[in-house]
């Protein structure tokens, strides 16, 4: 029996027999008897086993260490203690002993250590905490799309496209590299593909072609950034959301990411209740509150040239000075969540700052593109309307020196029945950061794949 039944069926399970297994967390073994610390990761909470020296094999049990599995028959009785209830051992089976050089001991670890043990962290309670956090959250992404009636369409991760037009893609080759690295000249019509190809960036310009025939499509995928950054908010490899959305303008797209940052926060706060507390005490102080918040909180919208006057209107002193037409730095961002007390949608930005797919709108200076600023964390999604007209789409392509033929199916769009759309992308490690308060986008991914460390 999971320890999640066991806690869920407590009352009509109490003075049965039952039997469990899973993984010694802690052990205090006295002369005579005996306390484990008993987890099966099913649920966050564990179970207090209690063993004496009527077991056959006391002197084996009682010389167990941390991280031992075992199956544990005994009967579930009140307990004397802390716990609600606890299990009175009638017999234990070793399953699966461990030495005294297990990394994970029963003490408070730095992160930068469970970094290093990155395929033991799990088995710690901060991060059990997390990832079924990071569970939970996933399911209440697909749950929010799929009761609103949206398609989920898996993109390709191999592309020949750079969405972003960043040229930040790994590239995925079939081609001898040795004889590359010798100075021959690359052909890429003899490669795999045929051409030059690699990781997707975005699955945003293959969604678009899908929402043209379901008008509501979502992406949720892994992405990949050849960026060479080692800040705390970046990695080479991580997971995407990116609906997108027909005959949907901006001011609709600022109401779905709304909506849907609100119900995915609190799927969490309903279904996460012990991991919340857990993370609330020891890892942010205030977690459960802030999330309160923003569920409560009516979301700010307001132009990138607003909050560019109210910045330069601040009594402030600016590591990087406000200017219209330019980017916000973080220092912007946290001042303006700080100035509206809350979320805010930033909309019509700059136009040579942003993507050519966005939007231009009819002051030939802006494209109708929105970014949402929560406190504490900063940018979380950003999106725009999709330019839906054809001429002016392949003109900014030009600009930008974008091969419109190169891209022909995504500008073919623009000819092939056209209408108003928009969507938008939300990093899924940084609403986790958000949803647990972990600072370091390397805690919220089982594995992370950043420059110099590729590990497990």
């Amino acid at each position: 029996m999971y320890l999640k039944e066991v806690f869920d069926k407590k009352d009509e399970l109490l003075d049965k027999e039952i039997k469990v297994n899973g993984w010694i967390r802690n052990h205090r073994p006295q002369k005579e008897f005996g306390f484990i610390d008993f987890s099966d990761g099913t649920c966050f909470k564990h179970l207090q086993i209690v063993y004496d020296n009527t077991l056959s094999n006391f002197n084996e049990i009682s010389k167990l260490l941390v991280g031992s599995t075992i199956e544990v028959n005994g009967n579930l009785v009140k307990s004397s203690g802390n716990q609600d209830v606890e299990l009175r051992a009638i017999s234990i089976k070793v399953l699966g002993d461990c030495p005294d050089d297990y990394p994970i001991q029963p003490k408070r670890h730095t992160k930068e250590f469970l970094r290093e043990q990155a395929y033991l962290r799990a088995r710690t309670n901060m991060f059990q905490a997390v990832f079924k956090i990071r569970s939970l959250a996933a399911q209440a992404i697909h749950k929010y799309f799929g009761d609103n009636g949206y398609v989920y369409v898996h993109t390709p991760i191999i592309t020949a496209s750079d969405c972003e037009g960043a040229g930040e893609m790994f590239q995925v080759t079939t081609l001898d590299l040795e004889k590359i690295a010798k100075g021959e000249k690359i052909d890429y019509s003899k490669d795999f593909f045929g051409k030059k190809a690699g990781l997707t960036v975005s699955g945003q310009l293959e969604g678009e072609t899908y929402a043209m025939a379901f008008s509501k499509i979502y992406t949720f995928g892994p992405t990949f950034r050849a960026e060479n950054s080692n800040t705390k908010t970046h990695m080479s490899e991580f997971w995407m959301i990116e609906p997108e959305i027909a005959f949907c303008d901006l001011n609709g797209l600022m109401d779905i990411e709304e909506d849907m940052l609100k119900y995915v926060i609190n799927y969490c706060l309903t279904n996460a209740k012990d991991e919340l507390e857990f993370l609330d005490k020891f890892v942010e102080k205030g977690l459960i509150e802030k999330l309160n918040k923003v569920v409560n909180s009516k979301f700010t919208r307001i132009t990138h040239e607003e909050v560019v006057t109210i910045l330069k209107e601040a009594k402030c002193k600016w590591e990087f000075q406000p200017e219209y037409g330019e980017d916000i730095a973080k220092e912007h961002e946290k001042y303006i969540t700080e100035y509206f007390n809350g979320p805010v949608f930033i909309t019509n930005w700059p136009k040579d700052i942003k993507a050519f797919y966005m939007k231009q709108n009819d002051d030939g200076k802006t494209v109708a593109a929105v970014d949402l600023e929560l406190p504490e964390v900063g940018e979380l999604m950003g999106g725009s309307q999709r330019e839906e007209n054809y001429e002016k789409l392949v003109n900014r392509m030009n600009e930008l020196n974008i091969e419109p033929n190169d891209m022909y199916w995504y500008v073919n769009l623009r000819k092939y029945g056209t209408c108003i759309h928009s969507g938008f992308g939300l990093g899924f490690e940084r609403l986790i950061m958000y949803l647990t308060g972990m600072e370091n986008i390397r805690d919220v991914i089982p594995y992370y794949r950043t420059p110099g460390n590729c590990e497990f």
